[in-house]
C-alpha cells in the first residue's frame, strides 16, 4: 500500500495535537480525481473542528474523540489520476476544491484531508484554477471565495433586485479571508464600503478599497449614527436587534459566520420579521460548498479581485501555522504548502 504524509489529530483542543504522519495514499473511485496537493489554506471551520466548537462537533459526530482524523478543506493542486468515468478533467489539470460537501437538508458536511500530499474527490466538486493565480493564491479561494459570492447573492435575494452602484455596505470581519474578498467585490460593483476590523489591520482594509474603516476595539458600529443599505456580517457576535438598528428603513442584513446564538437569532427572527412585513430584511446564509467558484474565478481573471495571503508555511509547520492563525494576526489567508508543483 502506498503512503503519503498527512496532518492528523486524535484529540480535540490545542494545535499541539496536530501531528505529521504517514497515511494511506487515496485511490480514486470511478467518478473521482486524485489531486496532488500543492497548497491548502486554513479556515475557521478547521479551527472549529480542532477545538471542538459546538457546531463543529455536530458536523463531525465526534463528541469525545474526533470523528475526522484529518483536517483541511480548501486546496489547490494538480490532478495526477482520474477514475474511469471522469470526463470533466484530465491528468495534469490544475484545480481547486473545498473538501466540504452538501449534506442532508443543504447543511454542509465537513470532510477534511487537505493538509496532506494527496486527496481524492468527486469530479463534480472540482473547479479549474484561475489562470491568473499561483497555487497558493488559488488555495485561498474555495471556501472564502464561495462564501463571499454567496453572501452578495443572498443580499440580492433579500432585496428582490440586483445589487448596484451607489449602495452603502458594512462588512463586519473585513480583514479575514472572506472579508478581504468581499471588500473588493463590493468596490467592483461601485458600492460605498465600510469595513470593520481591529486596529493593526485598518491600513490593509483601506488598501483594498474600503471607503471607511471602523476599529472595533475603539468603536461599536451598531451604536453609530451611520445607516447602511446592506450589512454583510462575517463575524456575527452582535445581537440582530443592534445590527438592524444601523440599517436603512429598507436595508438588508445577512450573517455568514460568528457565534451559534447570533446565527440562530438571524434565522428565526429573520423569518418572523418577514412574516410581519418588515421592510428591513435579515437572514442566515447556509453555505453551499463548491458552488459559485466559477464566478469567483471570473472575478479574479478579470482583475476585479485578488486574494490576500498573509503567511505561508510548509506541511511540517502546520502546528505553527495554526498557532499564528488562532492568535488573530492574519490579514487574509494563512497557507500551507504540501508539495512543490
Amino acid at each position: 500500500m502506498e503512503t503519503m504524509k498527512a496532518i492528523v489529530f486524535e484529540r480535540y483542543g490545542s494545535p499541539d495535537y496536530l501531528k505529521l504522519e504517514d497515511a494511506p495514499k487515496p485511490v480514486p473511485g470511478t467518478d473521482d480525481v486524485l489531486i496532488r496537493v500543492h497548497a491548502a489554506s486554513i479556515n475557521e471551520w478547521d479551527w472549529g473542528i480542532l477545538k471542538r466548537s459546538p457546531f463543529a462537533s455536530r458536523i463531525t459526530a465526534g463528541l469525545i474523540r474526533p470523528g475526522k482524523r484529518m483536517l483541511g478543506a480548501d486546496l489547490c493542486g494538480r490532478i495526477e489520476a482520474v477514475g474511469e468515468n471522469v470526463s470533466r478533467f484530465a491528468p495534469d489539470a490544475d484545480v481547486m476544491v473545498d473538501l466540504c460537501r452538501r449534506g442532508s437538508g443543504r447543511v454542509p458536511e465537513y470532510v477534511g484531508g487537505a493538509f496532506a500530499e494527496y486527496v481524492c474527490v468527486n469530479q463534480s466538486a472540482v473547479t479549474a484554477k484561475p489562470v491568473m493565480l499561483n497555487f497558493e493564491q488559488a488555495a485561498s479561494l474555495p471556501q472564502s471565495g464561495a462564501l463571499a459570492v454567496q453572501g452578495f447573492s443572498y443580499l440580492s435575494k433579500l432585496r428582490k433586485q440586483e445589487l448596484h452602484s451607489g449602495l452603502s455596505i458594512l462588512i463586519n470581519g473585513a480583514s479575514g479571508g472572506t472579508g478581504t474578498l468581499a471588500v473588493q467585490i463590493a468596490k467592483s460593483m461601485g458600492m460605498e464600503v465600510a469595513g470593520v476590523c481591529r486596529t493593526e489591520k485598518m491600513d490593509a482594509v483601506h488598501s483594498l478599497g474600503a471607503d471607511h474603516v471602523i476599529d472595533y476595539t475603539q468603536e461599536d458600529f451598531t451604536k453609530s449614527e451611520k445607516r447602511y443599505d446592506l450589512i454583510l456580517d462575517i463575524m456575527g457576535f452582535h445581537s440582530l436587534r443592534d445590527c438592524r438598528r444601523v440599517l436603512k428603513p429598507d436595508g438588508s442584513y445577512v450573517i455568514l459566520g460568528g457565534s451559534d446564538s447570533a446565527a440562530m437569532e438571524a434565522m428565526i427572527c429573520g423569518r418572523l420579521f418577514a412574516a410581519i412585513g418588515s421592510k428591513k430584511k435579515t437572514g442566515l446564509l447556509i453555505y453551499q460548498p463548491n458552488e459559485d467558484l466559477d464566478h469567483m474565478a471570473q472575478l479574479v481573471d478579470s482583475g476585479k479581485v485578488s486574494p490576500v495571503i498573509d503567511k505561508t508555511y510548509s506541511l511540517e509547520q502546520t502546528t505553527e501555522a495554526f498557532r499564528y492563525y488562532t492568535a488573530g494576526h492574519a490579514i487574509g489567508k494563512v497557507i500551507i504548502t504540501a508539495s512543490p508543483p
